[in-house]
């Protein structure tokens, strides 16, 4: 693109142009299929096997050069970027459609001789050359990229193409997907499908999204959590059971937050938390060894050791140990408000204890843990879905396991007591009127299921995309979803995408 040339002039050029070839006949948009046989990468890491064979390549063309009559043009496919060599001499009358038609941003295929050139850059020696889709949309420059960050994850389409480092997370993060599946499934669990949308949106308290079924004139709910569908299957008669997708939370936005995310859960009949805490660890090291090589990783600089078994520690004792504050000595709820009030922890009037000690454990704990810990012994009022600690019927059979100081994991040795899930759900209830927004909802079909009869389970929650975050090394969410959530452009109103990139290029 020209200095001197804003983006948006260069579309309605590139416009032009297309509509002068479809007038002369040659319409770049009627190529429905090209036959490729190789990609670049099979090229360039292979070089002494390629060296004199002719092989088909299809992909876009990031730059342009010509000189006279022979022309340079970089093509990019999916796995990266390879030189073709256009000469007038080979491609004969085809080399007018190298000069004439094609530019940066339209796809091309080629056929041609892999050699290298004197610089020693593997080339292809094009000795065919076809038109397959021309694009009219201005391009950020080769050297500038796309650097505006909110641009580029409206856009991604464009950040994948100017910026193809970007391409490499999401070849990890599929890796990873697959590397947690191959864990499970070698593990004799039975992956499910459970429903999106539903009449009650349990399993985890957070604020749903609400739409409505007109057919049968009821409102519905996005699910937050796939627990307890899960849970009727282990009622049921599965033992593994494990379903990854997509949750929605009705929620604020953070680099670790998306409304939209991608969580795991798992169940399995007859074992406890404790199990649940050796397939977790198991599974991190497992497929960090399988897509990174090895269980200790670096994450934004930091050496985080992955492999089992990992450290655990009470909730309350981890409590003592960053705060100072000793809940075993704290007598009853009075007596935790009043530690709350010291130390500025503002308090809802619902609040017992327990939820005390759970805002002391956000406030003074979680940034601390970077190691891989599991933390025990939460609070019965915060755990409406955890069997009680049989030593201690304050507390639950649930841990959380915290990496780099983010929750990524969530499990229980599930209740499976009716009659008490009744009572947790009532008081969630009360919680709800008091002014509890993200308190659990009653489900008497769980309820009615639970009492058909729940075997002892253990259950697992794993937050796959903040998983992937650590695995990638990437500091924001955003930068492991393809399309996070976003506002909206207005295009018919502003064309903020070629002032963005136009305004980048003005900065250089």
């Amino acid at each position: 693109m020209s200095k001197n040339m804003k983006s948006s002039e260069v579309r309605l050029q590139k416009k032009q142009k297309v509509l002068d070839m479809i007038k002369e006949g040659k319409n770049p948009y009627l190529v429905e299929k090209y036959d490729l046989d190789h990609y670049t990468t099979d090229i360039t890491e292979h070089f002494e096997e390629m060296e004199g064979k002719e092989v088909s390549l299809a992909g876009r063309i990031m730059t342009k050069r010509s000189h006279g009559k022979i022309t340079f043009l970089d093509l990019q496919d999916t796995y990266g970027v390879i030189q073709i060599f256009a000469k007038k001499d080979v491609l004969a009358e085809a080399y007018d459609i190298v000069k004439k038609d094609i530019d940066a941003g339209d796809f091309v295929g080629v056929k041609g001789e892999v050699f290298k050139t004197k610089t020693g850059e593997t080339t292809i020696r094009a000795e065919k050359i076809q038109l397959l889709s021309k694009s009219i949309q201005a391009l950020p420059e080769k050297y500038h990229g796309l650097k505006n960050q909110d641009l580029r994850y409206r856009q991604r389409y464009v950040d994948l193409i100017v910026n193809p480092e970007v391409k490499e997370v999401f070849f990890k993060r599929s890796a990873i997907i697959k590397g947690i599946r191959e864990f499970l499934d070698n593990r004799g669990f039975l992956e499910v499908e459970t429903p999106i949308l539903g009449n009650v949106a349990g399993g985890a308290n957070a604020r749903p999204f609400y739409t409505h079924h007109n057919a049968l004139d009821i409102d519905l709910q996005l699910r937050i959590a796939n627990e307890l569908f899960l849970k009727r299957l282990i009622v049921g008669g599965f033992d593994k059971v494990y379903e990854m997708g997509k949750m929605f939370r009705n929620e604020g936005m953070s680099p670790k937050h998306n409304p939209e995310f991608t969580n795991i859960e798992l169940y399995q009949a007859y074992v406890d938390q404790d199990e649940m805490m050796v397939i977790t660890e198991e599974m991190f090291a497992y497929v960090a060894q399988k897509v990174l090589g090895s269980p200790v990783i670096s994450y934004q600089g930091q050496e985080i050791d992955l492999t089992p078994p990992w450290k655990r520690i009470s909730m309350t004792d981890c409590v003592k140990e960053y705060s100072g504050v000793d809940f075993e000595e704290v007598k009853d709820d009075q007596e935790a408000k009043a530690l709350a009030k010291d130390h500025g922890i503002e308090v809802e009037p619902f609040w017992t204890k327990g939820h005390i000690l759970a805002e002391f454990f956000d406030k003074y704990c979680e940034d601390k843990l970077i190691q891989p810990v599991f933390v025990t012994g939460h609070p019965v009022e915060i755990s409406p879905l955890a069997k009680r600690d049989p030593h201690n019927p304050t507390i639950t059979r649930r841990f959380e396991a915290f990496i780099n100081g983010w929750e990524l994991a969530n499990a229980f040795s599930e209740l499976n007591d009716p009659i008490d899930q009744r009572e947790r759900f009532e008081a969630q209830v009360k919680d709800k009127e008091a002014g509890d927004d993200e308190a659990h909802p009653m489900d008497y079909d769980f309820i009615n299921a639970i009492e058909v009869g729940l075997p002892p389970t253990g259950g697992l929650g794993i937050g796959v995309d903040r998983m992937i975050m650590l695995l990638t090394d990437q500091s924001s969410i955003r930068d492991i979803l393809f399309f996070p959530t976003m506002k909206p452009f207005d295009y018919e109103k502003d064309d903020q995408a070629q002032l963005a990139w136009d305004a980048e290029e003005d900065e250089e």
